[in-house]
């Protein structure tokens, strides 16, 4: 990951249900729900990396390990990334997870007006 070049793809406004960690063991959810959050992404977005930012991971972390929020509205931006290894160039998709502000409705959104 020498050089890297990215492109803005697309970008989805999702919200992620997280009460299904509820049905375990209440000492880790906030662990699984950080996986089932990128788990759910993976599924939608079909990435080769998914990056989930800090303020993300502060908000699902912000009431403990034991009560993470029922669920979380996230903005994931998909970029186009060009990789140099070894003399070889790859495209992968890079979905970057960021905590979507109120305002914007569940759906498609446009790239044009994301910020990195």
């Amino acid at each position: 990951m020498a050089d890297e070049k990215s492109r803005l793809v697309k970008g989805f406004v999702y919200v992620v249900p997280l009460s299904r960690v509820y049905w375990g063991r209440r000492t880790n959810r906030a662990d699984r729900a950080v996986k089932l959050l990128k788990r759910f992404v993976a599924r939608h977005v079909k990435a080769d990396r998914i990056v989930v930012y800090n303020e993300v991971n502060n908000y699902i972390w912000s009431k403990g390990r034991e009560k993470p929020p029922r669920r979380v509205k996230i903005l994931v931006l998909v970029y186009e990334v060009e990789e140099e290894e070894e003399e070889e160039k790859k495209k992968i998709t890079v979905a970057k997870v960021k905590l979507a502000p109120k305002e914007l409705k569940p759906g498609p959104f446009q790239p044009a007006t994301a910020a990195k």
